[in-house]
């Protein structure tokens, strides 16, 4: 066999294997779960999480909903039903920009109301704030 047969049957033998690698499932399940953003509605407003910022958690208000995560465009199996979280106050910043959610007072997270991609100056203030 000569060395031009060599090489292109060592190349269609290196693109048939990607190929099949290319097939094989796998389970990426903690990848997918992590595609949806982290979002609540609480009195008909939805909030975002926002990482990185300095807090402190008022007072209980209510009930925040978290909605199914949607990410597969309804080609999922089944509706992941929607969850709830104990929202809670940020001192020092209306509900209506910023809320805590979480199971517990110690175990929160940040989110906040965003106008189209851009943070509340309120909370903007927090993040910058030392």
């Amino acid at each position: 066999m000569s060395w031009a047969k060599r090489s292109l049957s060592g190349l269609l033998t290196a693109a048939v294997v990607a190929s099949v690698a290319a097939c094989v499932s796998e389970d990426n399940s903690a990848e997918d779960a992590a595609s949806c953003v982290y979002q609540v509605t609480y009195e008909l407003r939805t909030y975002r999480d926002v990482a990185n910022v300095e807090f402190t958690v008022g007072s209980k208000l209510g009930a925040a909903t978290q909605p199914p995560c949607d990410d597969t465009g309804d080609q999922g199996e089944g509706d992941e039903p929607s969850t709830t979280e104990t929202a809670y106050a940020v001192d020092g910043i209306s509900p209506k920009v910023a809320i805590a959610v979480g199971d517990t007072p110690d175990d929160v997270k940040f989110v906040a109301v965003y106008s189209g991609n851009e943070l509340p100056s309120e909370v903007k203030k927090l993040i910058s704030s030392p």
